[in-house]
């Protein structure tokens, strides 16, 4: 019998969503960038699960993914940046700020070697990561930039939201927390929509993992903290996604919702002359679409990651974030799929789950603490007015 929503434990949902962010992330790496005719074309049909690269034997050589071996269930630098964040929970066993990522994550990809999948061997994250990521250690290492200022000047797309997924969840159901906190930790990062994105996707998933939680809840916890553009293209997309009940119908109607919104323009792989700069009025593609794809599954993990998949453009990155609020509400990652990820990828997917369960729980009990402390002063100052 399958738990009702409200009988998923935390370590359930903290595991799906981690899980589930990932195997979204290695599903649609092979096809990153490509538009849903081409991915048409190129599989004979949608993608429904792990597929190989889309040059097939030539990924070291072919042109414009080499030298990465994307696809055969292997994560990419979303989920690599995700399990780094987690490593700097882990060791700090607080809430974290822009300093932590100066402190603790810069160091962690540019001197701990991990094995990376989609370069087939053991190297440094940061050899991995892409430029937007790498900003991090100029800015931060190199720079000597004050974190909270660090993000500013880089350019502006989901690079800072695609791993805040452990921001939502040790902040599991106090979405407004989770916003918060994520704008800190982003700052170092991103700035403009790029920053407003990151809080928002961490409170998206701080709402879906609170219990009764549901699709039309989580969108609607997203709406009454996003500011600006984001909160009107989450809120545009979204509206479409209600007509639809399955992701092939859904495709084109979605990327005509977003299109006013998004910087980038029809051709990915050719931005236009506005892509990616500060903006109020523009957002990220990426989580409003994967708020789509969540709305148009009814939360389902399978079917929210193949519209995201389906999707194309930075759809390993809208599966990732598909693939977290799902699972973190509940929805169970299919066996085969996290199986053959785990695999590829030589990558232990439940292992940063159970070590973000046991963090989450001490930090909440030191905010249990902070907050009896903060009454107990209050009260003492007569802050307090009982109702007559």
């Amino acid at each position: 019998m399958t738990p009702k929503n409200s009988e998923i434990s935390l370590e359930d949902r903290i595991t799906g969503a981690l899980v589930g962010a990932a195997v979204g992330d290695a599903l649609g790496g092979p096809v990153e960038g490509y538009s849903p005719e081409q991915i048409l074309e190129r599989h004979a049909g949608r993608v429904h699960g792990v597929v190989g690269p889309w040059n097939g034997d030539a990924w070291r050589t072919a042109r414009p993914i080499a030298p990465y071996h994307k696809g055969d269930g292997h994560i990419t630098d979303d989920t690599l940046m995700t399990h780094a964040l987690i490593r700097v929970y882990d060791r700090v066993r607080d809430h974290l700020d822009a300093y932590a990522i100066a402190d603790h994550l810069v160091p962690d990809l540019m001197t701990n070697p991990r094995w990376i999948p989609e370069l087939e061997a053991t190297a440094l994250p940061l050899q991995r990561i892409f430029l937007a990521e790498k900003w991090l250690v100029t800015r931060l290492h190199y720079g000597h930039v004050d974190p909270r200022e660090a993000g500013v000047g880089n350019i502006v797309n989901c690079g800072a939201a695609m791993y805040m997924a452990p921001v939502g969840l040790v902040n599991a159901a106090n979405p407004r927390a989770a916003y918060a906190e994520a704008l800190d930790i982003a700052g170092a990062h991103q700035s403009s929509y790029g920053r407003e994105a990151a809080g928002v996707f961490a409170a998206a998933v701080a709402a879906a993992a609170a219990p009764d939680a549901t699709p039309d809840s989580v969108v609607t916890t997203c709406l009454s903290l996003a500011k600006d553009g984001t909160r009107t293209a989450i809120e545009q997309v979204c509206e479409v996604a209600t007509r639809h009940t399955d992701f092939e119908s859904a495709l084109l109607p979605l990327r005509q919702a977003i299109a006013p919104y998004d910087t980038v323009g029809p051709d990915y792989r050719t931005p236009s002359l506005g892509a990616r700069r500060p903006s109020r009025l523009h957002t990220i593609e990426e989580l409003p679409i994967a708020l789509a794809m969540v709305l148009v599954a009814a939360g389902d993990y399978r079917r929210a990651v193949l519209g995201a998949v389906n999707y194309g453009r930075d759809c390993d990155s809208i599966a990732t974030m598909a693939g977290a609020l799902s699972g973190a509400l509940g929805s169970p990652v299919p066996d085969d799929w996290s199986k053959t990820v785990s695999e590829a990828s030589r990558l232990d997917l439940w292992e940063p789950a159970a070590t973000l369960t046991a963090v989450t729980r001490e930090i909440f009990q030191r905010d249990v603490t902070h907050r009896r402390t903060h009454e107990a002063a209050f009260a003492e100052l007569g802050g307090p007015r009982c109702s007559a």
